[in-house]
């Protein structure tokens, strides 16, 4: 497979967007998050203001920073986004519209998928197609559950009209899944080059925009390196407003940006022009 212009990288930078769609006890939720900028001592069985404040960063200032970002450096991008985020913060769906951003379906809230049944997940899914129909202007065609799929969801997105899947993290490119007889492209997605890692307990995380910088440097070099051996790749990156959108962090994402223009031969795709892209090109090319 080649890419636009013979690019020997594909990044493909995604912001998660889901601001107002988190567990809390104000949605009714028996718990409520607790990836947080810091560890609660609120118990789990009360509503935990500060968690919710901690989220709503992400509507209030963190998603306008990382758009300005976005637009100063004409980076069209990928934003997995719940239905609930886009109809609780109804300013954001026509600015991911106005920047040219793909919206893609990333669950009614942030919420799995794997507890849900059938008819439960292809319900949510079906209305939520309405709601990003009304607030970003245009159907979603990717999907992005929180972390894994049901063992249903790509059933459900074959009847549904999607173009392609990303709840998968097991390649550097796409590939085609057969699904029901059809054929479902994925398209991977990636927890490590992750801003997620800023926050981390579990001794897996970083707290310096300098090592999140110096991580997806090291892989962008690598894989340009598999490119430029006549193997082009994909790159990952998964982003949240209200962390990389936070003032002391987003330089990092400024700085990856300017390093990817600088090296060259770097395509920045959304995961649409990527999911058409390989579709129109798989048997050209044998990539099936």
């Amino acid at each position: 497979m080649h890419w636009p212009n013979d690019a020997k990288v594909a990044v493909s930078v995604v912001i998660n967007y889901e601001a107002g769609s988190e567990r809390s006890h104000f949605h009714g939720d028996p718990v409520g998050e607790t990836n947080l900028e810091f560890q609660s001592a609120i118990p789990h069985n009360v509503r935990d203001l500060g968690a919710e404040s901690i989220h709503e960063y992400e509507s209030r200032a963190g998603v306008w920073r990382t758009l300005r970002l976005l637009d100063d450096e004409d980076v069209k991008v990928t934003f997995f986004t719940t239905a609930v985020a886009l109809e609780t913060n109804p300013e954001v769906g026509p600015a991911i519209r106005e920047g040219g951003h793909e919206a893609c379906f990333h669950g009614w809230r942030w919420e799995e998928a794997w507890p849900l049944a059938f008819e439960e997940e292809k319900d949510r899914i079906h209305r939520s197609i309405d709601v990003f129909r009304d607030t970003v202007g245009e159907r979603p065609y990717g999907c992005y559950w929180r972390y894994a799929p049901s063992v249903n969801t790509r059933t459900i997105l074959i009847q549904e009209g999607f173009l392609y899947d990303s709840n998968a993290y097991n390649d550097d490119l796409p590939y085609f899944a057969d699904v029901d007889g059809k054929q479902l492209l994925v398209i991977p997605y990636s927890l490590t080059y992750n801003d997620g890692r800023f926050v981390m307990a579990s001794g897996q995380g970083y707290s310096s925009p300098s090592d999140f910088v110096d991580i997806c440097k090291r892989a962008l070099d690598e894989l340009w390196g598999e490119g430029a051996l006549g193997y082009p790749k994909m790159m990952s990156i998964g982003l949240h407003p209200r962390w990389i959108g936070q003032a002391g962090r987003i330089s990092a994402l400024r700085e990856f940006i300017s390093y990817a223009k600088d090296k060259g031969d770097v395509w920045f795709g959304r995961r649409i022009d990527i999911a058409r892209w390989w579709i129109e090109n798989a048997e050209k090319f044998g990539s099936h």
